[in-house]
């Protein structure tokens, strides 16, 4: 008796204590120490992968009579991660001598062990940009390159590539801070290794901030190589460092253009949505234009496949012709574009693309057109420093020490932006808008980052008055340094002269080339730029216009004044053909970068007498000139009002060109701050009151207008709520009637609206993981609110069946359903269905799954190693890159991502500053995210189907599911 009241009394206290929250605590912890052994298991697979799949085998080919790459190279490339993948072996051998104590658990000595070794991290982490870049330059050499993909073809690398492996270590720390964080969540404050716990978290913390920095320095680089590597015939223009990616998405090109018409096609025809559909890659420099393979491999195409940006032309509105009076416009609804290509050894072209939407269309407008600003701006820089100063544009840089140099209030990262800048680290909120409105130069990734990310450092309201402010005062806002620089006298260029050489004949050009200046006439076909400016009422223009003349040079009018001492006056030459004059302006790009100019002595005589004209070089110098209300050195009174009247016009431009970045890239900032809008709108309505404003910067103001203030949205865009109310009918259908195919379509049409409707503020400051989620992120928690309801909605379906064989049919159909997401690349979709499946309440029937067949649960097997979380969903990662939107991604994915991001780093440093390299990792992610959102599905919506996927009647809650299990399928008897 008394030995079982003994046994009854152990037996309530064990029971009290497993519901108590120490022990549920510790089952916590527990459970993140063994994913945290799954991880690293992984993890020391990968780096065996890295040294005895492409490190030890690339030594032994260095070592070869006819070697395709060096030792250096080799040791430049792994750097220490042999010693690396050393020191994890014997961290994970003790993490599994750890297991065999379960269930007490304690890991505080094994990081005190790893700890002292970060050193070997340290020097990883420092040279992994340059390890990148070595990479990049070995696979020019075409041996080593097919050596290469030789070895990535290892069925161990999984199709993956080898900068994926070199990338691996930098992602490790972070991710051992978050187990740390973690742990310490589940860990008393009393326990005995708690001390410990929080020192290795603080000592990985530090390394973990430059490790972010360098993954962000380096996303460029490995972004590159990712789509080099998928184009088959290999694009060695992306083996450039200094190329930086800045969009890619489906469109459908015109197939053909004949004389600058459009063809008579529909954009309806399947045909043309099939063969014309291509996927187009952005960069500062080169746009690409590429086919895809039924395997996902990428093919240039052979005429028009690369287009360099420095000879094309961008038109966003189609002409119209006499014979046509509807237009291309009207036939392809206003989603075309035109893309003139002027290549120098070769007959001119034009590209006609569609874009799926005006929103899209929009978007790529504003990016290309930046792109072709930014080269503009680099080569008129360049042909400045050779007519003003004599400096090249690295010295200019180095000059300014604003643009380079650490300080209290900013500091900088080793690698260049689009313009040749380096790139912000670390920076106050006033230097991050003195970079966003410096009218030298605006680089676009700065740009895209920026309009991202804003909202984490700053306010819409605080933007929106840099910008008019830029616009009312122009001259407070110009580096006062940079006067000296662009109005050195030839006397003062001689200081920049060593050992008797020219800079000009010792510098190093990236591209765009330096542009070429010849004093004498030149019969190849030439642009001007030409500076027209009023002296009495100084009002005049600066725009760049094609010479359109066949027989004689053109020649720019202005009234009487003599040209300044040490100018010269510029004249084009006689063109080859006529052509169309294009604008310099943010909605039109510009065709070419001036390539010759012949200059005339400053006393020679023009066609008209009573006319002179300023120097292209001297006009950009003056708009990017310093601020001051003294006039600068050789500078009279008349100089003086031109340069007021140009560095007015470029504020201008600039005001324009952020805010149509801004309106058509980012319309959900106005569509939900009315007064936001309000005040653009009245931004811009005071900019068309300028009477100095020029032809072209109307035009762009009232295009910006437009967009803001049209409120009609596309057909696509249609939502949640929008199809509920459409779905009122009388009577829906049952599971039993509907198609695999009617299921599968709808499921994607409604997982993309509810997708598309997130609005990118919301992936900002992991507010979905906040207390107070649903009123900070209602978006994101509606999509997690629709993938359970979709995943219960499948569950309650197959246990409505009480019989074996209906059970069975029901798995095999919605498996048949996963598939057809796949296809139709709804990888939510496929989550869904296969997390359902996966359900304890349905996994357990062991009786109906014998019912399955086996190609069925093949697939489905299939279907789960795509989806899988293994290696941060690798393998669905590897499926989305080599996939043309519209797809739907797992949301769950990025949400990791994003959180990774914001556990491993802090938004401010300790002095203030934002952590730009941190807002640059979270605009890449946004990126990706919004190039899914802005690719719709072209489905037809079905109100029957849909009213039975979202009728919450057929849901069964988790613990109804499960007891119906048991009721299905008793347990056995132990």
């Amino acid at each position: 008796m008394r030995g079982w009241l003994c046994r009854r009394k152990w037996k309530t206290i064990v029971q009290d204590y497993i519901c108590s929250p120490h022990a549920e605590s510790m089952r916590k912890r527990n459970q993140i120490v063994f994913t945290m052994v799954e991880a690293e298991s992984e993890y020391v697979h990968q780096l065996y992968i890295l040294v005895n799949g492409f490190l030890r085998p690339l030594r032994m080919a260095a070592s070869s009579k006819k070697p395709p790459i060096s030792h250096d190279d080799v040791s430049s490339i792994f750097l220490n991660s042999e010693t690396i993948m050393f020191l994890h072996e014997i961290f994970h051998q003790g993490l599994k001598a750890r297991l065999a104590n379960w269930p007490t658990l304690v890991l505080a000595d094994l990081f005190d062990i790893l700890l002292p070794m970060l050193n070997i991290y340290q020097e990883f982490v420092r040279n992994h940009q340059y390890s990148l870049q070595v990479l990049a330059n070995c696979k020019q050499n075409r041996d080593f390159d097919k050596l290469l993909k030789q070895y990535e073809g290892n069925p161990a690398c999984e199709g993956r590539m080898l900068e994926t492996f070199l990338t691996y270590p930098m992602f490790q720390i972070p991710r051992y801070i978050i187990t740390l964080h973690e742990l310490l969540a589940h860990t008393p404050h009393e326990h005995v290794e708690r001390k410990s716990l929080e020192f290795a978290k603080s000592k990985l913390e530090e390394l973990s901030r430059v490790m972010h920095d360098e993954v962000s320095d380096t996303e460029n680089i490995r972004k590159n190589l990712a789509i080099e590597r998928m184009i088959v015939e290999g694009c060695d223009i992306l083996l450039d460092t200094s190329q930086t990616f800045i969009r890619q998405g489906s469109l459908i090109q015109v197939p053909s253009v004949e004389r600058g018409k459009l063809s008579k096609v529909r954009l309806g025809s399947l045909s043309l949505k099939k063969e014309g559909e291509r996927q187009c890659f952005l960069f500062t420099k080169h746009f690409l234009i590429c086919t895809r393979s039924s395997g996902g491999k990428l093919h240039l195409l052979k005429t028009g496949g690369v287009l360099s940006l420095i000879q094309c032309t961008l038109i966003e509105e189609p002409d119209t012709s006499d014979d046509d009076t509807k237009g291309p416009g009207h036939m392809f609804g206003h989603l075309d574009f035109k893309i003139v290509v002027e290549p120098p050894d070769a007959a001119p072209f034009t590209v006609v693309l569609l874009a799926p939407s005006r929103q899209e269309k929009a978007a790529w407008m504003s990016d290309i057109s930046q792109c072709v600003d930014n080269i503009r701006c680099n080569g008129l820089m360049t042909i400045v420093f050779e007519e003003n100063s004599k400096v090249t544009v690295p010295h200019m840089i180095k000059s300014d020490a604003r643009l380079h140099k650490d300080d209290t209030d900013i500091c900088f990262s080793k690698t260049l932006n689009s313009c040749k800048v380096p790139q912000i680290r670390y920076a106050s909120v006033e230097r991050l808008l003195e970079r966003l409105t410096d009218l030298r130069f605006l680089s676009i990734d700065f740009l895209n980052t920026f309009l991202h990310t804003y909202r984490i450092f700053t306010t819409a309201a605080v933007v929106l008055g840099k910008l008019s402010d830029i616009y009312k005062r122009p001259f407070t806002s110009i580096p006062v340094r940079s006067l000296e620089l662009f109005f050195a006298t030839s006397q003062n260029n001689r200081e920049h002269l060593v050992d008797g050489k020219s800079p000009r004949l010792c510098r190093k050009f990236s591209s765009p080339p330096p542009l070429a200046v010849s004093r004498t006439s030149s019969p190849v076909r030439a642009r001007k730029l030409s500076l027209t400016s009023s002296l009495n009422s100084r009002i005049g223009a600066l725009d760049l216009t094609t010479s359109s003349s066949s027989s004689s040079p053109t020649t720019v009018h202005s009234p009487a004044a003599s040209p300044p001492p040490h100018t010269a006056v510029p004249e084009s030459a006689p063109a080859d053909r006529a052509g169309d004059s294009t604008d310099m302006s943010p909605c039109r790009s510009p065709s070419t970068t001036p390539r010759h100019l012949r200059y005339r002595q400053p006393g020679g005589q023009v066609a008209d007498s009573t006319h002179c004209a300023v120097s292209p070089a001297s006009a950009f110098a003056i708009a990017t000139a310093a601020a001051g209300h003294g006039s600068p050195p050789g500078f009279n009174n008349e100089r003086t009002c031109d340069k007021e009247f140009i560095i007015r016009r470029t504020a201008t431009n600039r005001v324009l060109n952020v805010l149509r970045h801004w309106v058509s890239k980012h319309a959900q900032d106005f569509e939900l701050n009315n007064e936001l809008k309000m005040n653009v709108l009245n931004l811009l309505e005071e900019v068309l009151r300028d009477p100095d404003l020029l032809p072209q910067e109307r035009k762009a103001t009232a295009n910006i207008l437009r967009a803001l203030s049209q409120d009609d949205q596309d057909d696509i865009h249609l939502k949640l709520e929008d199809i509920i109310q459409m779905t009122d009918c009388p009577k829906a259908e049952c599971f039993e009637t509907l198609s695999a195919m009617e299921l599968a379509e709808q499921i994607t049409l409604l997982d993309h609206i509810v997708f598309r409707s997130i609005p990118y503020e919301e992936f900002l400051g992991q507010g979905w993981m906040k207390l107070d989620k649903n009123e900070r992120t209602p978006y994101i928690m509606k999509t997690s609110q629709h993938f359970n309801e979709m995943s219960n909605l499948v569950a309650s379906q197959i246990m409505n069946y009480a019989d074996i064989s209906s059970r069975a049919n029901a798995i095999e159909k919605w498996v048949a359903v996963a598939d057809i997401c796949r296809c139709l690349h709804n990888y939510n979709g496929v989550l869904e269905i296969t997390s359902a499946l996966n359900r304890s309440a349905i996994y357990r029937l062991k009786k109906t799954w014998t019912k399955v067949s086996k190609q069925t649960k093949a697939l489905m097997d299939k279907l789960q190693k795509t989806v899988s979380s293994e290696g941060r969903f690798k393998n669905l990662r590897e499926t989305l890159k080599n996939c043309n939107p519209p797809a739907v991604p797992y949301l769950g994915m990025y949400l990791t991502d994003l959180a990774f991001i914001e556990e491993g780093t802090p938004n401010f440093t300790e002095e203030g500053l934002v952590n730009f390299s941190k807002m640059r990792m979270i605009s890449h992610i946004i990126r990706e995210i919004r190039q899914f959102q802005q690719t719709a599905y072209r489905i037809d919506q079905q109100p029957k189907v849909i009213q039975y996927l979202l009728d919450k009647a057929l849901v069964i809650d988790e613990d109804t599911l499960y007891e119906l299990s048991l009721k299905i399928e008793p347990r056995l008897p132990a």
